[in-house]
């Protein structure tokens, strides 16, 4: 009986085709997904400011530099801006909406939008433009 070398051995070389595969697996996967994230908004230039905006699922108020209102894409009359407001807050758990405006509308249309948020208990965040 022969007890000595065997033949079998172990490959010392690391085969990178299979890890290749897994990066071009997880590239597809967040290409698809990222495509998919789209911001409600209107194309607004909006101020710098340090900080940046959460996009949750909160209502959106923007004012264009046309002095046009418009909740989330939909356009309204400033006079039926509470109303609408109301409404749409009205079933929702989550009382918060994401003001966008230009940085050239004047100040007191923004001021309005804030003091219907603070008469109704609506929570409100400016959105800017990182810096």
């Amino acid at each position: 009986m022969k007890l000595g070398k065997t033949r079998n051995k172990v490959s010392t070389e690391f085969n990178m085709s299979s890890m290749t595969d897994i990066v071009f697996l997880l590239l597809i996967f967040f290409m698809i997904t990222s495509t998919m994230v789209t911001t409600n908004a209107l194309d607004l230039v909006l101020p710098k400011a340090k900080g940046k905006t959460d996009s949750n699922k909160s209502t959106s108020v923007s004012i264009d530099k046309d002095l046009n209102f418009f909740i989330d894409k939909d356009k309204i009359n400033e006079a039926d801006l509470e109303k609408q407001l109301l409404a749409l807050m009205a079933n929702s758990d989550n009382k918060a909406i994401v003001l966008r405006a230009e940085k050239s509308v004047p100040h007191e249309k923004v001021v309005k939008v804030m003091e219907i948020a603070y008469r109704n208990q609506i929570k409100m965040v400016i959105a800017v433009n990182p810096k």
